[in-house]
């Protein structure tokens, strides 16, 4: 496993340098990210940061995953609830 790791929900993702959480997330195979506060799912869709469909919480902060690169030790998790 690569040194490069940060936490979604309790599990360690690996990350690339210069990857953003969208795409570690993706390539781990978390596809979806929770709802987000009004109860949209939230995903990764256009990858520029135009749609904000992509909204996770990184330490705390909603961040657009698909712009934001992915840092070692970082907690990350849906905004809102995670459904199921």
């Amino acid at each position: 496993m690569s040194d490069r790791t940060f936490d979604w929900m309790g599990h360690k993702v690996s990350f690339r340098e210069g990857e953003s959480f969208a795409a570690a997330l993706d390539a781990a195979g978390i596809r979806t990210f929770g709802s987000d506060t009004v109860g949209n799912l939230s995903r990764y869709f256009c990858g520029i940061g135009a749609c904000q469909s992509c909204l996770i919480r990184v330490d705390g902060v909603i961040r657009e995953a698909c712009i934001t690169p992915a840092r070692t030790g970082a907690q990350v998790g849906p905004v809102g609830k995670i459904d199921g």
